[in-house]
């Protein structure tokens, strides 16, 4: 089968693998209809989340239809229609009863303690081969597939698999309620996510700070009002539209990327597929400056407000203004989505006609143009805000 294969920092290539089976009684097969580029798979491909293993499927979003189930899965069958969560839980453990599915104590075969489990990821996660393919084996299937309505596309359900929860996740751990003021850091897919769901639970204001006008162009289509950090102050600014006080909750979509060295800290700074060493600088790691996105966040957030971490940092990012922070009396979450949790919550919500998320599918690509996808997606080409990848087997 064709699959998007990691061989080293700024080498990934569409490789034929051996075809997914089943490994485990729990296990399915999924043939996959559509998947996705994520911003979190550029980290892996720059190098700023280390630890990835040469020969590692890409990708932890996936639409499919069950090929084949292992002999402990009773809730599924051959061609039923199913979106995967990007991360993987047990179904089992006190977390993922509790709802916590990114801190399963049992999906990450390193421990409990391993930290979150997706596709497509690091050693420290699992590792598992991703979703960048013609087909998928998925663990803990019973619990980690989601039917799909016949009613909902690929097009809408692919978006449920990863960037719409963790922008709903991140509108969700920020506290937002009827008649809050947000600024969301960052307008890439999961900023503009972030931004509808601060609007479906109710924020009367959303400012969205970014700097590429097509980004921005598609937050101001939302609603939200837009700051260009490249042309003015984003922190004057909405200290100026807010009569002075600043927003009620912030949410920070942008993650490691808003970390650099003197003079590269600011949101999307891009890192061009094809340098063989860290893209950042051969002495640089994350942990060496402080995050931009974060440091705005909390200079523009009212006394007493919340900040809501998304954006994806790696263990060496280890950065924080906490000073600033606690002078603020601030409430602070981060983490990684709860994908299982929400995924269900947001289909209905896209079959009652609540939202149409498909809106923010700007491109559908073969899966054999993927390594020209990544490029375009990598250097923010106007356009290339979420990529659709259609796998042969589709």
């Amino acid at each position: 089968m064709k699959a998007v294969v990691f061989h080293g920092i700024g080498d990934i290539r569409l490789d034929d693998v051996k075809q997914s089976k089943i490994e485990q009684p729990g296990d399915a097969i999924v043939r996959i209809t559509a998947s996705a580029i994520c911003g979190t798979d550029l980290h892996m491909v720059r190098g700023t989340m280390p630890g990835m293993k040469p020969g590692t499927i890409l990708g932890h979003e996936g639409v499919g239809l069950v090929e084949e189930v292992g002999s402990g899965v009773r809730n599924f069958r051959k061609g039923d229609r199913v979106v995967i969560p990007s991360t993987i839980a047990c179904g089992w453990c006190s977390y993922c009863r509790s709802g916590y599915t990114a801190q399963c104590d049992h999906a990450n075969p390193n421990g409990p303690l391993a930290g979150t489990a997706f596709y497509g990821g690091p050693e420290s996660s699992g590792p598992f081969h991703g979703l960048q393919a013609e087909y998928a084996r998925v663990p803990f299937a019973a619990h980690n597939l989601v039917k799909i309505a016949p009613e909902i596309s690929d097009e809408q359900a692919i978006l449920c698999s990863d960037i719409f929860p963790t922008g709903y996740f991140g509108a969700d751990i920020a506290e937002i309620e009827p008649g809050d003021t947000v600024a969301v850091f960052g307008c890439g897919p999961v900023g503009q996510f972030a931004i509808c769901s601060a609007f479906m639970k109710g924020a009367h204001r959303v400012f969205a700070v970014d700097c590429l006008p097509d980004r921005l162009a598609t937050a101001q289509a939302q609603g939200a009002e837009m700051i260009n950090f490249a042309i003015e102050d984003p922190v004057a600014v909405i200290r100026e539209l807010t009569g002075g006080i600043g927003v009620d909750r912030a949410i920070d979509a942008v993650g490691v990327d808003s970390c650099g060295p003197p003079g590269h800290g600011h949101p999307d700074e891009v890192a061009v597929i094809a340098p063989k060493t860290n893209p950042q600088g051969d002495n640089w790691h994350p942990g060496d400056a402080p995050s931009q996105a974060l440091t705005w966040a909390i200079e523009a957030l009212a006394k007493a407000g919340t900040l809501a971490i998304i954006g994806v940092y790696p263990d060496a990012a280890n950065f924080f203004p906490i000073g600033k922070a606690m002078g603020k009396n601030l409430v602070v979450r981060a983490g990684n989505c709860n994908h299982r949790t929400y995924i269900p919550i947001l289909l209905d919500a896209i079959r009652g006609g609540v939202i149409e998320p498909s809106n923010l599918l700007s491109q559908v690509q073969p899966l054999t143009s993927v390594i020209d996808a990544y490029k375009a997606f990598d250097t923010r080409r106007p356009g290339w805000l979420k990529v659709e990848l259609l796998p042969k087997a589709a």
